[in-house]
């Protein structure tokens, strides 16, 4: 398949990825929405930045490939963009330090908008590819390389450049000489920053003419080296010289590989929407508490309104004893002051310290939540009478009980007739005194223990009604004053937490791939 082939069956592929990252970038957008101000105000501007940013790009298309030169002073970038691009364009020797201007080249095509985005100037712009020059430059179709000022300028103005751009760009190639490879101003002003953007890195060693043949492979492995310390793994290091053209060849085709890959844009893109997301992450906790401390809150309101002790005076009511059944209590300012402390204490341990103010914040103060745990307890039913049913069994049991006297007593006199008449005791006569008289003995000696049972039962039962509708009422007020508020705070917590460490989406619509294995597959 060739270039223009490829660049359109690329097409779709294209669509896709802007479609995943413009989608990726929306769910980011919703996190900073949904925490406001639970997130850190300078943490909420530079994802905002980012983010503006990515959608700027994507808004451009990912069509052209953005390649910036970033070097330092006498590194030979602008050699070495004008050995890629054919043209004596780009300022080299004396006056390279005095201008801060980028220079362009663009392949396959005009690219205005994008241009205009990156601020490069109309007398800047140059167009490698004509229509005399036919499809010699079809591999770059799509490329747009930029050369820009050297970022350890002693003028303030061309580092400003660099830092402005480098967030805008697809692929980064640094160019590096044998003498300043090591510079301390690349590896910690820069290089150590962008540990992120690895797969849209290559560093260039550039002027390897000057270097003995017998030393390159070890001067590019001491770059190599350099580059693991800042935490860049994977990235690839070429040799070239822009005056001999050594290399320069290999340079071009891994242009040429990145504008055909046709997903440098979306990598970058995606690699902004990484560290965007990352930043939001900061500010969440890894979770959020299982669990609320509901039942010692109800425990300490309880007892404190007398709960308890009023349900335990019922239950004494019930059983028949004559007791005084309280009225419940305030619960008391101290109380809920202590239990409501002991709530955000176990709650807030787990969050970020501006979720745990705003929890607290969320949640209503001490007399107002005094006031409706004393409310709710109106409504909680305290009468109590001796348990009828046990009652009626005590009475059966008396009635049977005096229906077994009865007996003994006929039993009692037919026996005294008889053996006052002299003929001896007779049974048949009062057979069914004793058989009545026993079986209400039977019923009485039963009926008696059941109705005491029958009354425990009762009078427990009648207690644990009470003892549940007072902990019901106050936990009403538990759930809706305390639990709803807090639940609000947490969901939108675990909102921000799914959103921003939810992984982005391949070009391909599959899980994104990490840096390192990127460059790999670049290399």
């Amino acid at each position: 398949m060739n270039a223009p082939q490829a660049h359109r069956a690329g097409g779709t592929t294209e669509q896709s990825a802007t479609a995943g990252l413009t989608h990726r970038a929306s769910e980011i957008t919703r996190a900073l929405e949904i925490g406001g101000e639970r997130l850190d105000p300078r943490v909420v501007e530079q994802v905002t930045e980012a983010l503006e940013g990515v959608r700027e790009r994507l808004a451009l298309g990912v069509d052209h490939t953005v390649v910036a030169l970033v070097g330092g002073t006498g590194s030979g970038k602008s050699s070495l963009f004008n050995a890629l691009t054919d043209f004596e364009f780009a300022d080299v020797g004396v006056t390279r330090p005095t201008t801060s201007k980028v220079t362009a080249c663009t392949w396959g095509g005009k690219a205005d908008p994008l241009l205009e985005w990156l601020g490069v100037d109309l007398d800047r712009r140059i167009e490698r590819e004509s229509d005399l020059l036919g499809d010699d430059e079809a591999s770059l179709r799509g490329l747009v390389l930029l050369d820009l000022p050297d970022h350890d300028s002693i003028d303030p103005a061309h580092r400003e450049v660099v830092d402005r751009l480098l967030p805008m760009v697809d692929l980064l190639v640094w160019v590096v000489d044998p003498q300043k490879y090591a510079d301390d101003a690349l590896h910690s002003g820069y290089l150590r920053r962008l540990a992120a953007h690895e797969a849209a890195m290559l560093v260039v060693l550039n002027q390897i003419d000057t270097v003995p043949g017998d030393q390159r492979t070890g001067l590019a492995a001491d770059v190599g080296r350099l580059l693991v310390e800042d935490g860049l793994h994977g990235v690839p290091v070429l040799s070239v010289s822009a005056r001999t053209d050594e290399g320069v060849d290999t340079l071009r085709a891994r242009l040429a590989a990145a504008v055909g890959r046709r997903s440098v844009a979306a990598e970058r893109a995606g690699a902004e929407l990484h560290d965007a997301a990352a930043l939001v992450a900061t500010q969440v906790s890894d979770g959020e508490p299982a669990t609320f401390p509901r039942e010692q809150f109800l425990d300490a309101v309880a007892e404190a309104a007398g709960v308890p002790v009023i349900a335990a005076a019922v239950e004494a009511v019930v059983r028949g004893n004559d007791v005084r059944v309280p009225s419940f209590g305030a619960v008391g300012h101290d109380t809920v002051r202590l239990a409501r402390s002991r709530w955000l204490d176990q709650l807030e341990a787990g969050l970020t310290p501006r979720w745990a103010e705003y929890l607290a914040a969320s949640l209503p103060g001490v007399p107002r939540l005094a006031k409706e745990l004393d409310a709710s307890l109106v409504q909680v039913g305290t009468h109590a009478v001796p348990s009828r049913a046990a009652g009626a069994v005590k009475a059966a049991a008396i009635v049977t009980g005096l229906a077994a006297l009865t007996g003994v007593a006929v039993i009692a006199g037919h026996v005294l007739m008889e053996v006052a008449s002299g003929r001896g005791v007779v049974w048949p006569a009062p057979g069914l005194a004793v058989v009545g008289g026993g079986v209400a003995l039977v019923l009485a000696l039963v009926l008696a223990p059941t109705a005491v049972l029958l009354r425990r039962w009762s009078a427990k039962r009648r207690g644990e009604a009470v003892l549940r509708e007072g902990r019901e009422a106050l936990g009403a007020v538990v759930d809706a004053q305390l639990g709803a508020p807090t639940r609000a705070v947490l969901d939108e917590h675990r909102r921000v937490r799914e959103l921003a460490k939810e992984p982005g989406v391949a070009p391909d619509g599959a899980p994104r791939s990490t840096g390192r294995d990127t460059a790999q597959h670049a290399g």
